[in-house]
């Protein structure tokens, strides 16, 4: 049988763990715009959700004036516990993962952030739209608070 001082320590670095990484459980992109010739490309995303080692969410692609090319999609980020440990302590972190428009097209995408204080930070993302075009966009990030559960808890 465990020590009571055992229960209880163990108890405690549980919901420590737990804060933490609920503390992560969601981040917000700021909509990012970036050029084309002869045009603009806004790319906005909802707030990503973290499942498992990856946040993911949806996006959607707005080409100016070239409407006929905008897109919508879901995009996954692979972003490891270490990596997150890593932009907690103040350092920059690349990450890969993947896009896949609605058509059933996938774009690999690549980027990194780099904080500038707990919660939020400068993001560089690059979107592989073939082998010779990438689509740079500079934006911002904030690591949301979890939403609230119905029952106030």
């Amino acid at each position: 049988m465990l020590p009571r001082w055992m229960f209880i320590y163990l108890s405690f670095a549980s919901a420590v763990l737990t804060a933490a990484e609920d503390r992560y459980a969601t981040v917000a992109i700021a909509p990012a715009k970036t050029s084309i010739y002869v045009g603009t490309v806004t790319l906005t995303m909802p707030t990503f959700e973290r499942r498992g080692s990856r946040f993911e969410s949806v996006y959607m692609a707005k080409v100016f004036p070239y409407f006929f090319y905008n897109e919508r999609g879901a995009l996954g980020i692979d972003f490891s516990a270490e990596q997150l440990s890593r932009l907690a302590r103040g350092e920059r972190v690349e990450f890969n993962g993947m896009a896949r428009c609605e058509t059933g097209e996938t774009r690999r995408v690549e980027g990194h952030a780099t904080p500038t204080d707990a919660d939020t930070g400068k993001i560089k993302v690059r979107v592989f739209v073939s082998k010779t075009i990438e689509l740079i966009f500079n934006t911002t990030y904030r690591f949301a608070p979890p939403p609230a559960k119905a029952d106030g808890r």
